[in-house]
């Protein structure tokens, strides 16, 4: 079952789309807060696709596309009543994967979510080097060999490689992997990559995978 997240400020529209998209099988959680879907991303995880408005408080759904970028890799639809070519390419800039202008009925809606998942459901095996990692199945190979990781070491190896070459502070990892306790020390991020480096056989010194960036984190090599 897909696990879609909705953030639409219009509440009549809402209501609308999760009917229809609970009608259709889907698991659905909304909000007309920006802020509230980011701590939802962060805190319960899970989703497999967002639909976001343009037009929403707090933030614009631009800004709110752009900010989700940084901590999640899930599809994006943009939805707005701006149908110009400047607001479409704008909403891909900012990461979007579709865009879908209003007004448009549910069914369409629904049509997008399936193609969207299903394109993506193609590409979920990431290969890099010697190194692949199965998404879906949440499994690593080294070699040829099955490594066994953590919750916490699997999410961090997979937000780095998503984002190769993009640094990450240790406090944009422990806000963004779920697996780790909110009131954990910042210290346990050093703990998770020593320990995922020992897996994937890495070289903190000579790094194949995962490089330390003084002063600010970790990333995965270029």
């Amino acid at each position: 079952m897909y696990k879609i997240l909705i953030v639409e400020d219009d509440l009549e529209m809402q209501k609308l789309l999760v009917d229809y998209l609970r009608q259709s099988g889907m698991e659905v959680m909304a909000t007309d807060s920006p802020n509230t879907a980011l701590e939802w991303i962060k805190s319960k995880g899970g989703f497999h696709l967002a639909v976001l408005d343009i037009m929403l408080p707090e933030m614009d759904g631009l800004e709110l596309c752009q900010k989700m970028r940084k901590i999640s890799d899930i599809p994006i639809i943009m939805s707005s009543a701006r149908a110009d070519i400047s607001s479409k390419i704008l909403g891909f800039e900012r990461g979007a994967d579709d865009y879908l202008a209003k007004s448009y009925e549910p069914i369409e809606l629904v049509a997008r979510i399936n193609a969207l998942l299903k394109r993506c459901s193609q590409n979920k095996s990431i290969k890099y080097g010697d190194l692949e990692i199965d998404v879906d199945r949440r499994k690593v190979n080294v070699e040829g060999y099955n490594v066994e990781l953590t919750p916490a070491e699997f999410e961090i190896l997979n937000l780095l490689i998503a984002h190769r070459g993009k640094p990450y502070s240790r406090e944009s990892l422990m806000q963004a992997i779920s697996s780790i306790a909110p009131d954990s020390s910042l210290r346990s991020i050093d703990t998770h990559i020593r320990n995922l480096r020992v897996k994937l056989g890495d070289d903190a010194k000579t790094p194949k995978y995962i490089q330390s960036i003084w002063g600010i984190g970790y990333k995965f090599c270029d």
